[in-house]
């Protein structure tokens, strides 16, 4: 079986999961204006996503590491897929929340299972890779969303585009098989890389203390722009379905276009630190700004959180593959994407905060912690505790 082709059903099923994580932040704008649905509900069923997240990028790691991760990402694709036909018959809150909650739960099988696969047939750089593909997975779902609900599609449509390539991801692989279940494999042009070699013994410890302080801005970062910040500017058009599409454009093309330039030129560790520090400088920034950002501050800070996303991604995932032993790698990734997915509770915390505490200082604590994170993190490189040399 080669492992080229099997490679390419692993990142087949990562661009279908982030699609199904987040075609939903313009099919919530949508619900807003169509269905006159509360603003804290849609978020709300946009957060929701999370807790069923959580507990599946546990056990999809956990489960890789014992079964290999086909099985476990096939099974994941088609809870995520019934989520998301489920959410096409109906949009009553329970419908909604439920819905979206069963989409987590397949998309966190997906998600920690699939990058675990990634990083078994190419090491290191399958697991970046894998967070690339996953980056244009969340990239492609709001922009194609959006285009279709401002084509007036009607929105059970919008779920169906993404079932069918949720089949299509699995018919793919069915047709293709895997590897066998065991160290790296060979790439097209001859050995894959082996994993990193630890400059220190391997410790999933270790791996969590170096992974986490950035993992928390991941989708911390994203998210702001693509929900918070596009519904702030959204007043500036006739729809704001559109605005989490181009959010999308901005934030997560940024993030690919860094992610690419660290995987060819081999950044360091530092682009962790800069990533936190990008995201503490714009949540700042937003948080003065108010309610009424300019078009050119919601482009310029949407450009910096993609940035703060893709590179505290990537760091977090080369510090997993750095650091995790090899038997434990898959459950050491569920945990880091569980850090960085508490992001997604951000938009629903942050509009029951406003009316408690206003738009600005919530956003200024959000940037004192991911300064903090970045403090946290350049003293680990500069102690040594934190070198992947």
């Amino acid at each position: 079986m080669s492992s080229r082709k099997v490679f390419y059903s692993v990142i087949f099923f990562l661009v279908t999961a982030g699609w199904a994580a987040n075609h939903f932040a313009a099919v919530l704008v949508a619900l807003k204006e169509r269905a006159h649905l509360e603003p804290l509900l849609v978020n709300g069923a946009y957060g929701i996503y999370a807790a069923g997240l959580f507990p599946c990028l546990l056990a999809g790691g956990i489960l890789a590491d014992r079964f290999g991760g086909r099985p476990i990402v096939i099974a994941g694709t088609i809870v995520s897929a019934l989520g998301n036909l489920g959410l096409a018959f109906s949009h009553s809150a329970a419908a909604l929340l439920s819905g979206r909650f069963v989409v987590g739960l397949g998309v966190g099988l997906v998600v920690s299972a699939g990058t675990a696969w990634a990083a078994r047939l190419r090491g290191a750089q399958g697991a970046t890779l894998a967070g690339i593909f996953l980056t244009s997975g969340f990239a492609l779902g709001p922009i194609f969303s959006g285009i279709f609900a401002y084509a007036q599609s009607r929105i059970w449509e919008l779920y169906a585009v993404k079932f069918a390539l949720s089949l299509l991801a699995i018919v793919v692989s069915l047709v293709i098989g895997d590897t066998p279940h065991h160290a790296v494999t060979q790439g097209p042009d001859g050995p894959a890389p082996a994993p990193a070699a630890a400059p220190a013994q391997r410790s999933s410890t270790k791996a969590l203390a170096t992974a986490l302080p950035v993992a928390v801005w991941v989708f911390a970062s994203i998210t702001t722009a693509v929900v918070g910040l596009a519904a702030r500017v959204a007043h500036y058009f006739p729809t704001g379905v559109f605005m989490p599409g181009i959010a999308a454009v901005l934030g997560f093309g940024t993030a690919l276009v860094l992610q690419a330039l660290g995987r060819r030129f081999d950044w360091g560790p530092r682009a962790g630190v800069i990533g936190a520090l990008c995201s503490a400088t714009v949540l700042a920034i937003a948080g003065f700004a108010g309610t009424n950002p300019t078009l050119a501050a919601f482009v310029a800070a949407t450009i910096a959180l993609g940035a703060a996303y893709g590179l505290c991604l990537r760091d977090g995932l080369l510090d997993v593959d750095t650091y995790a032993p090899l038997h434990a790698r898959g459950r050491v990734l569920g945990i880091y994407y569980v850090g960085t997915y508490i992001g997604f509770a951000l938009p629903p915390l942050l509009q029951w905060l406003e009316p408690l505490a206003g738009p600005t200082v919530p956003l200024l604590v959000l940037a004192a912690l991911a300064l903090t994170s970045a403090v946290v993190r350049f003293t680990q490189i500069k102690t040594g505790y934190l070198s992947r040399a």
